[in-house]
């Protein structure tokens, strides 16, 4: 929520634990579930997905459920800097497409 209201996003907590149910509702494959669920404009966002991409998310407007960071990558937003020792991993955003299936959206390297 600290990255993307830094990032100009309006975030409030619905539930502070447990998303399984939030996912089912937004159409979020259960294999694709990480730590964070949201809505935004529409449609679902799972994990830690970088401000930027939602944003091209929401101009672009694709026929999706929405996108994906699986698992919770170091150098994703809220696993950076110096917490981490500014360490990171190379990390896909996934665009989830209504039938279930993934294309890579964006790679971070």
């Amino acid at each position: 929520m600290t990255h993307l209201e830094g990032n100009g996003f309006v975030a409030s907590a619905i539930h502070n634990e447990g998303n399984e149910s939030a996912r089912r509702l937004l159409g979020m494959p259960p294999a694709l579930g990480s730590c964070h669920t949201a809505r935004v404009g529409g449609y679902a966002i799972e994990g830690h997905v970088p401000a930027r991409e939602i944003r091209r998310l929401l101009k672009e407007r694709p026929a999706a459920v929405g996108l994906a960071v699986a698992g919770m990558p170091l150098g994703s937003p809220g696993m950076d800097g110096p917490d981490f020792d500014h360490r990171t991993q190379p990390y896909d955003v996934l665009l989830v497409l209504r039938d279930g299936r993934t294309r890579i959206y964006q790679s971070y390297r």
